[in-house]
């Protein structure tokens, strides 16, 4: 079936988070999204989300995905064709930031309507098989008090994982080396823990604490400890700090994780479908990470991540958020440690129009 955009449709959301998260960078207790309806002529609606981490940054998102749409009115829902014919308009401007997120979002809905027109999932597109891919609970441990942080690393292993994440990056390294300790505890030898710091720290201060982490053992990798952009600061603690170091959320397309990797910045990547350019940017960092023979996990958006995981050569794993739960008509699932992937034709996302309109921005 050949399919044609009619138009782009945009809605802003702000579903309350169930565990507000507080990081090192600030507090966020909802989840700013943008919903994205592409409308094909044939009737076939394919849809993604965009966050953003302030519910004022949606409005500008929304006016740049409505420029772009007039562009793409009539053109066949052909990723490749539509990245490129972006990419040229946007060349003066820059192919970065909001952009590129905004690329990424019409991306997502064209690739999950052409799932739709061929009544496979997204995984299917891309010649893979959907199975379960082994994921961890990202849904709170922030920066809080140890008796909490205590209460909630329990409850989440309870709703069916074998790996958490805990952020880091308090004041004071003993601060931090508190938390952990107590986590750690909590949840038992037998789950894994990754540990976040946000980018919070400087070389130097990542270099000391990575250094205590390796001390105290058990962690699995320590994530964005230095500035997104410092690919040499992040090299040096790769080199020198035992625990493997996990970067990649705010790689800006395949390019810039190109050059991560060449810079030898991380021993894993980690991109987010919004900021790596959609399914199509996701593809190419895949194949940049099989030829550098470094596991790939994804950042956020679950329900496109499961499926574009399933096609990556290094595999590694799903980062869980529930923050879209709210206005899915099927929220993604976990059992046993695992998101399966839905069969569902597409990205397999229907949106709850009663919830879309209750949180409406």
């Amino acid at each position: 079936m050949k399919l044609r955009i009619e138009s782009l449709g945009v809605r802003a959301v702000a579903p309350p988070m169930k565990r507000p998260l507080a990081t090192s960078t600030g507090s966020i207790s909802v989840a700013p999204l943008l919903l994205v309806d592409l409308q094909t002529d044939s009737g076939i609606v394919g849809r993604s989300y965009l966050w953003t981490p302030m519910k004022q940054h949606l409005a500008p998102l929304a006016a740049l995905l409505a420029a772009m749409a007039e562009m793409l009115t009539g053109d066949a829902v052909a990723p490749f064709d539509i990245e490129r014919k972006l990419r040229a308009k946007y060349t003066l401007l820059g192919v970065h930031n909001i952009v590129l997120f905004a690329m990424s979002g019409i991306d997502m809905a064209a690739w999950d309507a052409a799932g739709q027109a061929l009544g496979q999932p997204l995984a299917r597109l891309l010649g893979a098989t959907p199975r379960p891919i082994r994921a961890y609970n990202s849904k709170g441990l922030g920066i809080m008090p140890i008796q909490p942080l205590v209460k909630e690393a329990v409850e989440l292993v309870e709703e069916g994982f074998g790996a958490v994440k805990l952020r880091l990056g308090r004041q004071n390294a003993r601060d931090d080396m508190e938390a952990l300790r107590a986590v750690k505890e909590a949840i038992g030898p037998n789950v894994i823990l990754m540990v976040d710091f946000n980018q919070a720290l400087s070389v130097a201060e990542a270099l000391k604490r990575g250094r205590m982490i390796d001390d105290e053992g058990g962690v699995y990798w320590i994530e964005e400890a230095v500035r997104a952009d410092d690919f040499a600061g992040s090299a040096r603690l790769a080199r020198e700090i035992a625990t493997p170091i996990q970067i990649g959320e705010n790689f800006m397309g395949p390019e810039q994780m190109a050059q991560a990797l060449a810079a030898g910045a991380s021993d894993f990547v980690m991109p987010d479908a919004q900021r790596i350019g959609g399914v199509t940017g996701w593809m190419r960092a895949a194949a940049l990470a099989q030829g550098a023979g470094v596991e790939m996990s994804s950042h956020l958006f679950p329900e496109a991540s499961c499926h574009l995981l399933a096609a990556t050569p290094t595999c590694h794993w799903l980062e869980l958020v529930d923050w879209a739960a709210p206005v899915l008509q099927d929220p993604l699932q976990v059992k046993d440690g695992h998101a399966p992937i839905p069969e569902r034709p597409g990205l397999g996302m229907t949106w709850d129009e009663k919830a879309v309109k209750r949180f409406a921005v």
